[in-house]
């Protein structure tokens, strides 16, 4: 059974990620996850920082650590607006272990008063993302 697919536009500032027909994407917002799927009602929300799922118009899911941004759903059209967004495929988990020990670094230095703690910590929750994506 073939499902219904919709037009889907991932854009970063500084790339096209996808553009094609999809029958589903997985992304976390700002709270919490949401499943989009052809005919999905208008909808628009902020991104958080989590693992994204787009499956497209074949049946084949693919897995991308995005984050921020923002997604918007209008006329079965479905466009996702990120910060970042890389496919597992593109992620150096070498990268990501050392960004992930770095920011632990940071954090254990740090109060929670500190006004860049929130910096540090969605440091490490990319990184935590990627590594988590790349499994």
């Amino acid at each position: 059974m073939t499902m219904a697919t919709f037009h889907l536009q991932i854009v970063t500032p500084d790339r096209m990620a996808f553009d094609g027909e999809a029958e589903k994407i997985i992304v976390r917002t700002v709270n919490g996850d949401v499943c989009i799927l052809a005919h999905h009602i208008d909808y628009a929300a902020p991104l958080g920082i989590g693992e994204a799922k787009v499956t497209d118009a074949e049946g084949k899911t693919r897995s991308a650590a995005c984050n921020g941004g923002l997604i918007s759903v209008q006329d079965n059209e479905v466009r996702v607006m990120a910060i970042t967004f890389e496919w597992e495929d593109d992620i150096d988990l070498e990268r990501a272990h050392r960004a992930e020990a770095e920011a632990q670094e940071k954090l254990q230095a740090m109060s929670k008063e500190d006004q860049n703690f929130a910096i540090a910590e969605a440091k490490l929750k990319r990184a935590l993302t990627r590594i988590h994506v790349k499994g």
